[in-house]
């Protein structure tokens, strides 16, 4: 049956996550798991929450939109992992709980005066960096980060919590944990020099083919999918 494996599935996936904290001296409740629903439906992703999932995540705004509207009973943290375009913002910021993928300077700027407009005081977000260096990859060049971060502090509705990175396409395990450490130490440096109103506190990354190297690493939030809905979703 459907939940019964989806309950496998995550217990096995919490259990993963629980032994890289060890590794890495922390505790499991020091790691949130994102499912991300992309290839799941919305019954699915309901299913998923009865089994005490309630950090979701897209990447696609309007696949948001459409999920957020047919499960808006359940008590849902949504994220939005993928890009997200200015014209999208109005429709995204009420209903999400963090954004990952904040990627430009431009996007900041929409975002803090489309949430004055909309009355939100307070939209979490995340700084995406490309940290493997593919063309390919959205984000931040890591050395653009500290403008962007001194700039940050103007903002009165966005509060960046945190940097977000995506190991590369073809990064073995080695470069791949490279890549994270880079994320972790650039966080580190990165710290000291946030305005009151920039916190360096969340690591997002990690996904389901290297989310435990993403942990032991210091990950705070690991976005995984297709290891969640293993044999449930064709």
């Amino acid at each position: 049956m459907v939940p019964d494996r989806l309950a496998e599935n995550l217990a096995e996936v919490r259990g993963r996550i629980d032994m890289a904290a060890a590794r890495s001296a922390r505790t499991a409740d020091a790691v949130r798991l994102v499912a991300i629903t992309k290839y799941a439906s919305s019954g699915i992703a309901a299913k998923l929450v009865e089994c005490g999932c309630l950090d979701l995540g897209e990447s696609r705004p309007q696949e948001l939109w459409r999920k957020a509207d047919a499960l808006g009973s359940a008590p849902i943290r949504w994220h939005l992992v993928g890009h997200l375009q200015r014209n999208k913002i109005d429709r995204t910021l009420p209903v999400v709980s963090c954004i990952h993928s904040v990627d430009s300077w431009r996007l900041l700027q929409a975002m803090d005066s489309r949430a004055s407009a909309l009355g939100l005081q307070h939209v979490p977000s995340l700084l995406e960096i490309n940290i493997s260096g593919e063309r390919a990859k959205q984000g931040l060049a890591p050395d653009e980060a500290p403008r962007i971060i001194a700039q940050a502090a103007a903002m009165t509705h966005v509060r960046i919590q945190g940097l977000m990175g995506m190991a590369g396409l073809y990064s073995d395990r080695d470069q791949v944990r490279r890549e994270f450490r880079s994320l972790r130490e650039l966080r580190d440096r990165l710290r000291p020099e946030c305005s009151p109103r920039v916190s360096m506190d969340e690591l997002s990354m990690g996904m389901s083919a290297d989310f435990e190297l993403a942990v032991e690493e210091g990950a705070t939030m690991v976005r995984v999918g297709s290891a969640l809905f293993e044999g449930v979703v064709a």
